[in-house]
């Protein structure tokens, strides 16, 4: 069982760090990414969710659950982005009163715009301040904190805040869950959509 710690604890510092650097780089990459793009990091994270699945397109459920960013204002971001011809909304064949929330080709092309200005945010405000050695500690804390939650979350394993990890490359399946999570801009020829 843990033990009950106190805010004086010093290892809360460390928690506070983490929040603290958390809220910096999402802050820089979300103003960046609405200076140039003129798009919200949210919906940044919705149009990787999609791009990344199936047919790019998820049950609504499910795109809530994969969001990394705000996870309770999916049907909000949903609208929004149908409303700009990024997403569309469909009905479920087998479960009429199931939607399902599918990637454009519109919304793959304004995500292929804009991924260069968020990955040039990640590497800017989070990879280049840190060593090879300390992104690689940070990766396995990350991923024992998940681990120690899988068991008890449903959906494919979270990942790192900011809707991707910043690498460009293949990646590994996560730690325990043997599911690789999907690339910040899938490589696929033919958008699905509109």
């Amino acid at each position: 069982m843990t033990q009950p710690i106190s805010r004086h604890d010093p290892r809360v510092r460390a928690w506070v760090a983490f929040l603290r650097g958390h809220d910096r780089v999402i802050r820089r990459l979300e103003r960046e990414l609405h200076a140039e793009q003129g798009l919200a990091l949210t919906d940044y994270d919705v149009l990787v969710q999609l791009a990344g699945a199936d047919e790019r397109q998820l049950r609504m459920s499910e795109l809530a659950e994969r969001l990394l960013l705000s996870r309770s204002g999916a049907t909000r971001l949903v609208d929004r982005l149908a409303a700009g011809g990024l997403v569309e909304r469909r009905t479920c064949a087998d479960d009429r009163r199931g939607q399902w929330a599918a990637l454009t080709a519109a919304g793959y092309e304004r995500l292929r715009a804009a991924t260069p200005t968020h990955l040039r945010g990640v590497a800017e405000h989070f990879v280049d301040r840190l060593g090879p050695d300390e992104l690689v500690a940070l990766e396995r804390m990350m991923e024992r904190l998940l681990e120690d939650d899988a068991s008890s979350v449903s959906g494919p394993p979270r990942r790192a805040a900011s809707g991707s990890s910043g690498r460009a490359g293949p990646r590994a399946p996560a730690r325990g869950t043997g599911r690789t999570p999907p690339e910040p801009l899938p490589d696929r020829s033919r958008p699905s959509g509109r």
